[in-house]
């Protein structure tokens, strides 16, 4: 049984670095999306942030991923962060309609907030939630600092009252590497720190977590979410959890290290054979 009852996977699917990897060593440009959903369930959709995909390449998306694949793209950044939610309504009508096509492989759609929008803000964030189709879902991700204090309480209840997810973004990880790898380092530079939390407002919990590029040094923060993961399986949510790498080679190995922990506390099936093993001799995936 593949990946069951919840979602698993990297901020990104197309990257010629895992060829030999997670890809099979002979795997070009076009294979990636199909052997990435081979081994995880989900992906988040991060490049719609910076400009939308043609039809022509959507509908190449569907036919490259299972029914049960689901895309978590991004809100594009002309609606979130240059128009604030505001007088945005043709510019998130083009998102979702270049989307459609996907239909159910649509995950919760993801809308990060830049750390100026501040919860004065507020009402503008729900009205702009109120307008969105309900037939699909989102997910928030605040940044601004008074959201993590005497904001907390009514940013929760608008999401909870519109059934919206809100976003865990976990640096922590990231953040506790001391180190003089260029990537870290830029990674520390971009990625914010803020507070993490463990609440969920909607059925499909969001979490983003940076880890510390040395894979093992990040067991005993994916331990707790391993954990929490499990609380809201059993409360019968569906959580979404997305692994990234300052140098992303190393997400497939941070997911597949966080699959094993969660794999403790619950029957979660089992993470399927990476491309690149099944080209390997039998003995040799024992190892795994």
């Amino acid at each position: 049984m593949p990946i069951a009852q919840y979602h698993l996977g990297c901020p990104i699917w197309s990257n010629k670095d895992w060829v030999g990897e997670l890809f099979t060593s002979k795997a070009k440009t076009g294979d990636f999306l199909h052997q990435y959903a081979s081994v995880f369930n989900t992906v988040e959709g991060n490049s719609t942030f910076y400009g939308l995909p043609t039809e022509d390449t959507v509908t190449r998306w569907k036919e490259q991923t299972p029914q049960d694949f689901q895309f978590c793209f991004k809100f594009p950044r002309a609606v979130s962060h240059d128009k604030k939610l505001v007088e945005s309504e043709r510019e998130t009508q083009e998102f979702l309609d270049r989307i459609a096509p996907l239909q159910d492989r649509l995950g919760p759609l993801f809308l990060q907030l830049s750390p100026a929008f501040a919860p004065t803000l507020l009402p503008v964030l729900d009205r702009f939630l109120s307008g969105l189709p309900k037939n699909l879902h989102y997910a928030v991700e605040v940044r601004h600092p008074d959201f993590f204090s005497d904001a907390e309480a009514d940013l929760n209840t608008c999401l909870k009252e519109r059934g919206v997810d809100r976003v865990t973004f976990d640096t922590r990880g990231l953040h506790s590497a001391t180190t003089s790898d260029p990537a870290t380092q830029a990674a520390q530079k971009k990625k914010p720190q803020i507070p993490v939390r463990f609440t969920a407002t909607g059925h499909r919990p969001f979490i983003r977590f940076v880890g510390h590029p040395d894979v093992d040094k990040n067991l005993s923060l994916l331990g707790k979410w391993a954990t929490v993961t499990a609380s809201w399986i059993q409360e019968d949510r569906t959580p979404y959890i997305f692994m990234h790498m300052s140098d992303e080679f190393y997400a497939p190995r941070l997911a597949r290290h966080f699959h094993r922990l969660l794999s403790e506390h619950l029957n979660v099936g089992n993470l399927p054979v990476w491309p690149a093993e099944q080209e390997q001799p039998e003995e040799q995936l024992n190892l795994f």
